[in-house]
């Protein structure tokens, strides 16, 4: 099979003014018998599969779980916008794990998780690890598990280990790191008691629309003869491992497709899961219409590629500058500016007109189209077979040296971001005089050349020097009050299940990075002979570790957002290349024992900051009880219309709900209700607002948009909630709507 083309700082001490200024217009721009008994499941509740499954090439598992953090009070991840504070929920995030383990030897297995958040972290990984290999010794270990993330931008923050991207949610959010760590390791144990013998299939088809490149003049910068090679400037590939039983039954897939989760824009405030964790909710649905998300059994994972340059917002960047000659036009092309300013300029998705929920419906459609079309070619599909193995080590990307490919020595930086990482995109545009593609050796603006020096340390010559042509901003690598501002060490990793082969990377590569990464290391299994030339390698991203950005080095050079946010300096993607290529003797057949790593980066979550504060008590109002109705329904209703009720309510973030509901849409069944939506379907919508911090009291806001094809009956809105005493006490309550009518 041939190779595939597949935020802002706010500080708690004087400069909290002046450092919320910068970073609110950057736009962000982690014993064999032993085995064989716990996992071929010789004993019911070890596995899941039988002892027939040494008939089988593969064990398959899959689960799914929640991992939704508190959905209000609580500062988004993604854009780095102070502002952003979520109020509420549009859809719950999930974890979905897949096992795939080798047959005749059960121990040699592989984990990918594809969690619907922003990227993978070093210290989430940390915890989901040292959890499932203290429940299943032995069987799963930093080697074997991949955090995959969607990279939506609409999900809870303050769980990444690193200052930097902690600071606009205040610091460590603890309860948003609890529910990823528990929610995904409840998805892998619900994948490991699944495990059953099954067959792998891989494909792809191409999604035209349902990408574009945001930085196509950057990608121009790459040679001419290079992208001759190719169609488009954004893969268009969707590639897809199809999971089914051993009579031919689909239990779900894993999908690999390159674009951004900026469909919802920052101005929104529901948490949600943005297009890929949209288009697995209509797949799972559609497979399965009668069961509730989340008890789902079939798994589809939409997980993310050569993310770096890509976009939802097909339509293209706009100014949005009402009043001026330029409002309505093309942003400029190079810097994308409007009037030679960031701020107006913005992607338009495919549902613009209507929302950036009807844009973001319309994405998640196309990857479900996509999907749906390579698995429905079934046992046409081309059969995954060969061992299971993975290789993991760590590096140390800080003036890390290594040989280039013409013998010359070449060498990484410690981490800094330039000018152009402020600029945003026109997915989340900066603010200010910050642009995009500026690398002018001229000195900036003198007021931010002063700035920057009080946020981060001055650079050092060898720093400059290093990231050249790279004007640094921020030089978070020599920053590490009160802890280390930016990641130094990342996960290299690489899962091997037959010739199907996953790079695990910890950034964000953009079209052409990912291009070379895969044909590099595809050329590198086939001429080492751990494949043959029926090698199919896909790209992972951003998982384990966030390192920002891996742009080509002609991109760079150009020093657009991409270019600017490549943490490691110009030779970031070649040091992956050399690295991941030096670790592919290491899935042969051959033992060659464990590859040399360099040290595993400091655990920081004892110096973890938090300054997010806790809920402190709920009241009713005067004359009032929690859960009771403030606005009542008005029905009868019918499909396409929206039933909205107000209730007495209490702050959600004492009780995340998780695999539970804030909201239930009842149906009357004879003399019975039952269970119609909650607020992990899309078409529910869960809002929370403060009416007075002093009385602690605040509402509910509940709706649901009926849709086509909604059955005639009896309804009611039904309100979940848990209010906390002065005592702290914490009692659960429920309010219902009058009933109503839906024809």
């Amino acid at each position: 099979m041939p190779a595939l083309d597949p935020g802002g700082l706010q500080l708690p001490f004087d400069l909290w003014s002046l450092s919320r200024s910068i970073l609110n217009c950057m736009y962000s721009g982690l014993l064999y018998f032993t085995a064989f008994l716990a996992s071929a499941s010789v004993f019911p509740g070890h596995g899941g599969a039988s002892i027939s499954a040494a008939s089988a090439q593969y064990l398959l598992g899959l689960g799914i779980a929640d991992v939704t953090g508190p959905v209000v009070e609580t500062n988004m991840m993604g854009y780095a916008n102070l502002a952003q504070t979520d109020t509420g929920l549009h859809l719950r995030q999930r974890a979905r794990a897949w096992i795939v383990a080798d047959a005749s030897d059960p121990s040699s297995r592989v984990v990918y998780i594809n969690a619907d958040i922003a990227m993978g972290d070093t210290g989430v990984r940390r915890s989901i690890v040292n959890a499932l290999s203290a429940q299943y010794p032995n069987l799963y270990s930093a080697a074997n598990i991949a955090l995959g993330s969607t990279h939506q931008h609409s999900g809870v923050g303050g769980y990444l280990e690193n200052l930097l991207p902690q600071v606009t949610s205040l610091g460590r959010v603890k309860e948003t790191v609890e529910a990823i760590v528990n929610g995904t390791v409840l998805a892998v144990q619900r994948a490991h008691d699944s495990l059953a013998p099954g067959v792998l299939r891989v494909g792809n088809t191409s999604v035209v629309d349902g990408n574009r490149n945001r930085s196509p003049t950057a990608y121009l910068a790459n040679p001419e003869s290079e992208r001759a090679q190719y169609e488009y400037d954004q893969d268009k590939t969707l590639s897809l491992l199809r999971f089914e039983d051993t009579s031919g039954n689909a239990r779900g897939f894993l999908s690999f497709y390159a674009v951004h989760g900026t469909s919802l824009y920052e101005n929104n405030t529901l948490v949600s899961s943005d297009n890929k964790g949209m288009a697995a909710h209509l797949y799972e649905y559609m497979v399965e219409p009668n069961t509730m998300p989340g008890n789902n059994t079939f798994v589809a994972g939409f997980t993310q590629s050569n993310v770096g340059d890509t976009s939802p917002n097909t339509l293209g960047a706009y100014c949005e500058s009402p009043g001026q000659p330029w409002d309505g036009l093309p942003c400029e092309a190079e810097h994308s500016t409007c009037g030679n300013k960031t701020e107006d300029c913005h992607g338009r998705g495919p549902g613009f007109r209507i929302s950036d929920f009807e844009s973001n419906r319309i994405i998640a459609q196309l990857q479900v189209d996509g999907a749906k079309t390579v698995m429905d070619q079934g046992s046409s599909l081309a059969q995954v077979s060969g061992t299971v193995k993975s290789v993991h080590v760590y590096l140390n990307m800080s003036y890390h040296s290594f040989t280039l490919a013409n013998g010359s020595t070449a060498q990484t930086c410690p981490p800094a971001l330039g000018y152009g990482f402020a600029g945003g995109t026109s997915d989340g545009p900066g603010a200010f005089d910050f642009i995009q593609g500026d690398n002018s050796s001229q000195p900036q603006n003198p007021f931010w050349e002063l700035v920057k020096g009080a946020i981060t340390p001055y650079p050092p010559p060898e720093q400059v020097a290093c990231h050249y042509p790279k004007p640094i901003l921020l030089d978070t690598g020599y920053a590490n009050t009160p802890y280390p501002w930016s990641p130094h060490v990342v996960d290299i990793q690489i899962l091997k299940i037959g010739n199907f082969v996953i790079l695990v990377m910890p950034g964000e590569l953009t079209t052409m990075a990912g291009r070379r990464m895969r044909d590099a290391i595809r050329t590198k299994l086939i001429s080492n002979g751990v494949l043959g030339d029926d090698a199919y390698v896909v790209v992972a991203g951003p998982a384990n570790t966030y390192g920002h950005y891996i742009a080509t080095r002609e991109e760079y050079s150009v020093q657009r957002y991409e270019g600017a946010s490549t943490l490691f300096g110009p030779f970031t993607l070649e040091a992956y290349i050399d690295k991941y290529s030096s670790l592919v003797p290491y899935l042969g057949d051959t033992d060659l024992g464990d590859p040399s790593s360099d040290d595993a980066p400091p655990d920081l979550s004892a110096e973890a900051i938090s300054l997010q504060t806790g809920v402190i008590v709920d009241h009713p109002p005067l004359g009032k009880n929690f859960g009771n109705v403030l606005k009542d329904v008005s029905g009868p209703y019918t499909a396409g219309q929206t039933v909205f009720a107000q209730f007495v309510g209490a702050n959600p973030r004492n009780n995340l709900r998780l695999e539970q509901t804030f909201l239930t849409v009842d149906k009357l069944s004879g003399s019975e209700w039952s269970t119609y939506r909650t607020d992990s379907h899309p078409s529910t919508i869960y809002q929370w607002e403060r009416t007075s911090t002093v009385l602690g009291t605040s509402t509910v806001n509940i709706s649901w948009t009926i849709e086509d094809g909604t059955p005639s009956g009896t309804y009611r809105l039904t309100y979940s909630g848990d209010a906390k005493s002065l005592l702290g006490k914490i009692t659960p309550f429920t309010g219902t709507s009058s009933t109503f009518t839906v024809s």
